[in-house]
């Protein structure tokens, strides 16, 4: 006889185990064909560890900061709802010189990666060798340029010899390291070359070919992980996933490679990296976020932030024209703070994605195109017992109101909703819940520069430089990038009759440059300084010059900006003079191109180390004299300022050069070429504290063309001003909701409103701006509007003063003046700004 207390306990026990194995393992069924690896997939989702992820994933170069800045930059990407980080390999700071490897200090792979692990984060890895990433020839070292016969990302075999060398060299140090996800190690996914589709065609049959090798041969050096290709529309080879770069890739993906592989984002750009030149670039947090839900509700598992945190491009290692600076728009800007709302609004968005996982992982899809613009896409499980939502508005300037399921739900324009159980709008794309922050550079109160000193490079002629050529030698070549700068020499013979007659007329120099920037002297003395752009590099300078009669000394002082990182060929790219013209001499135009040249790499600076405190004490340094001209080396020193906050330099008294800091390359600055705006593209220079002693710091300063030290601003940053804007159709804040017993519930009260938070153990010392009603601009820039109420600057003032975080609900009665609404017909927006300070 069967026992029913028993019966019923396994009847339970049962539906247990098949309910969790429902969301497990049961589902998951065909992948790539190896049901044991610890990383597989199929056309759903990446399945780690047996366990179907979404994953949310972020760029970070190792290089681009400091060793002591990865701890913070890890910490905070988790704390915005990371679980992977993205990172190159970038093979010319790792072999420089041919056979002689560098993993040390900032260029510390395996540490890095480690650091990630330890976080409980993933790791993809792109070992390129071919990087783009606006880094120095596209992540080549330069040697490779000069192996012969070469072609670089071709099917050549002096090149794919030394892809394989190479790649197989940084393969067997996971191996050795165990970091791979099948060893116990943090990295779940390799990527192989990098939007090869870009140039394919120029490469022809050898380039089906070599695309096809690059990816047998990076699954043939490790096969335990799978290999990506980003952006290879075309012939990507069945052993890699292809995947999708772009701002808005569900709308532009068709795809990947084959029926059984996920849709992976690898990148996706925060805003756009900038050139000496540009104008600001920016994207905002609201249209990140509506692109990423739309890309999730169309079957995307995975979508990484290029970049999470840009960083600087310290020394010489950003490409032609490149800033310093880089991605400092993104959620970490270039310091490593956070960038809100950009942060706080896409980890808002993590947070809901992951409340809606198990319907996106394992439920049915379903899209309904209500009208030309509303969308509503639906997964479901059990008969809707899961289920999530996505309503989406693809109207930009019009906002909606749609019908779903019985309630009738507001879409602001161009915005998604997610709603975790088809029921509760706990995100909007456009409706930013997270705070604002405004970044503050602030002149340090104790960190002054002591007494500045000069010396000045002396010009060289022909007769003082031993490599001669009849013609000017080609700047890449020449340089072979151990210097941004060369010398080319010549020397004329005018006859006197020759000269123009007039004193107010002029002889002119013209030098047609194949770029980047070049310097012109005759006889010594300063002419001129002409340069390209990043779009063309190509440059002429006409420039006016007092000639003498007899022998005339012509030096030019040619520059590189970074080499190109992006194009076919690179190999065969050319900078440099190319062809020097003198006008205006009574017996017409003469060509020197091919008078005679003598060359010179380097200034005498740099081969002296005058950067260095050593190198220094090799010349004579003299007080400022009122002659602040042409390449002159400037040194002072200075204490580090007070604080923890990240320091910058304000460049802006400056024209064009180098910055050193107890030895240490900082980088190009470049405040003279202005863009559009009328403004450097970069102002403030990172001086990482990690560079810092806390007493005599020595700072050597570069200038190629003029420009006054003394002028130059110590700063510290901060984002102490935070700001918080909510209107009557934002949704409560998501950490109000969590998934239990795979329903959504609350966790507190969801209530609209402003939530306010100080970084570190800071606190809110001054409510600097309060608006209910109407207000204009942004957070640093606020400015009120007709309707306002003094009450609600009483109410945050109660709420916030001398606390590290507050809320202010958004409630009309309590907000609006003694309970009388000055403008009742008009749509309410609450707007705060604080000022935080240390605590004492």
């Amino acid at each position: 006889m069967i026992d029913p207390v028993k019966f019923l306990f396994f009847a339970l026990f049962a539906l247990l185990v098949a309910n969790a194995n429902a969301y497990a393992d049961e589902p998951i069924g065909h992948s790539d064909g190896h049901e044991d690896k610890v990383v597989r997939y199929d056309a759903r989702s990446m399945i780690i560890n047996g366990s179907r992820e979404l994953l949310f994933s972020g760029s970070i170069h190792y290089p681009r900061s400091t060793v002591e800045m990865w701890p913070e930059l890890i910490k905070n990407a988790k704390e915005g709802g990371l679980n992977l980080i993205q990172t190159y390999v970038f093979w010319n700071i790792h072999e420089p010189v041919q056979g002689q490897f560098n993993f040390e200090g900032n260029y510390d792979l395996v540490k890095f990666i480690k650091m990630i692990g330890d976080s409980g984060m993933w790791v993809t890895l792109r070992l390129g060798p071919y990087i783009e990433s606006e880094w120095n020839l596209g992540g080549f070292p330069y040697w490779l340029k000069e192996v012969p016969d070469i072609i670089f990302r071709s099917y050549n075999e002096p090149f794919m010899f030394h892809m394989k060398r190479y790649s197989e060299m940084v393969i067997d140090m996971m191996k050795k390291e165990k970091l791979f996800a099948d060893q116990g190690g943090p990295i779940i996914m390799a990527q192989i070359e990098n939007e090869y589709n870009n140039v394919q065609l120029a490469y022809r049959e050898n380039g089906v070919k070599y695309i096809k090798w690059a990816g047998e041969m990076a699954v043939g050096l490790y096969s335990g992980i799978p290999w990506i290709m980003c952006k290879q529309k075309k012939n990507a080879p069945d052993t890699v996933i292809s995947t999708c770069n772009g701002r808005h890739c569900a709308e532009t993906f068709t795809g990947p490679n084959g029926p059984n592989k996920p849709s992976l984002w690898t990148e996706n750009w925060t805003a756009q990296y900038r050139v000496f030149g540009d104008p600001p670039s920016q994207r905002s947090a609201e249209d990140l976020a509506y692109a990423i839900a739309k890309f999730f509700a169309k079957n995307g598992t995975l979508n990484n932030y290029y970049m999470y945190h840009g960083g600087t491009n310290f020394g010489r290692t950003s490409s032609s024209f490149v800033t310093t600076r880089y991605y400092d728009e993104a959620p970490l800007d270039e310091y490593g703070l956070k960038r809100e709302p950009k942060f706080g609004h896409l980890r808002d968005l993590h947070r809901a994605l992951r409340l809606s996982k198990k319907p996106l992982l394992w439920g049915t899809q379903n899209m309904q195109r209500v009208s030309g613009n509303i969308e509503i896409t639906t997964y479901e499980k059990d008969g809707g017992k899961i289920c999530a939502a996505f309503l989406t508005n693809n109207n930009s300037r019009v906002p909606a109101t749609v019908e779903f399921r019985g309630d009738e739900y507001y879409l602001p324009p161009k915005s998604v909703s997610i709603l975790p159980d088809c029921k509760t709008v706990v995100f909007n794309s456009q409706a930013v819940v997270a705070q604002h922050s405004s970044r503050n550079f602030v002149l340090s109160k104790t960190s002054k520069f002591r007494e500045w000193k000069m010396w000045r490079e002396s010009i060289p002629t022909y007769d003082n430089m031993e490599m001669k050529n009849v013609s000017p030698n080609e700047l890449y070549t020449l340089t072979k990038d151990t210097s941004d700068y060369a010398w080319f020499s010549t020397s004329i013979y005018i006859d006197g009759r020759d000269l123009p007659m007039r004193h107010d007329d002029l002889a002119v120099l013209e030098v047609a440059s194949l770029g980047h920037a070049l310097l012109a002297f005759v006889n010594g003395q300063y002419v001129g300084f002409g340069h390209g752009s990043n779009i063309d590099k190509r440059h002429v300078l006409k420039t006016p010059v007092t000639f003498k009669a007899g022998n005339n000394d012509i030096s030019l002082l040619a520059m590189t900006v970074g080499f190109p990182n992006s194009g076919a060929y690179m190999e065969k790219r050319f900078a440099g003079p190319k062809a020097i013209l003198v006008q205006g001499l009574m017996s017409g135009t003469l060509d020197i191109s091919r008078n005679g040249w003598t060359h010179q790499v380097g200034l005498n600076g740099e081969k002296m180390q005058l950067f260095t405190e050593q190198g220094s004490k090799q010349v004579k340094w003299t007080p400022l004299d009122g002659n602040l001209g042409s390449l002159t080396w400037y040194k002072t020193y200075f204490d580090a300022p007070e604080g923890k906050d990240p320091v910058a330099l304000r460049m802006t008294s400056m024209q064009k050069g180098f910055i050193w800091v107890n030895g240490i390359n900082l980088g190009r600055y470049w405040v003279s070429y202005l863009s559009p705006i009328n403004k450097p593209t970069q102002e403030e220079y990172h001086v990482p504290r990690a560079y810092l002693k806390e007493k005599d710091n020595l700072l050597v300063v570069l200038e190629e063309t003029g420009g006054d030290p003394q002028k130059i601003e110590i700063l510290t940053v901060n984002r102490n001003t935070l700001c918080s804007v909510i209107t009557e159709y934002h949704p409560p804040t998501v950490k109000s909701w969590e998934r239990k017993d795979n329903k959504i519930r609350e966790i507190f009260d969801p209530i609209r409103a402003a939530h306010l938070a100080c970084p570190d153990d800071k606190t809110i010392g001054k409510v600097e701006f309060v608006s209910f009603g109407e207000s204009e601009g942004a957070c640093g820039a606020f400015t009120p509007g007709k309707c306002d109420s003094t009450r609600a600057h009483k109410v945050v003032e109660e709420q916030c003063l001398g606390k590290n975080e507050c809320t202010i609900p958004f409630e009309r009665e309590s907000l609006i003046d003694s309970g009388k609404d000055s403008c009742p017909d008009v749509a309410k927006r609450l707007a705060v700004q604080v000022a935080c300070t240390a605590s004492n």
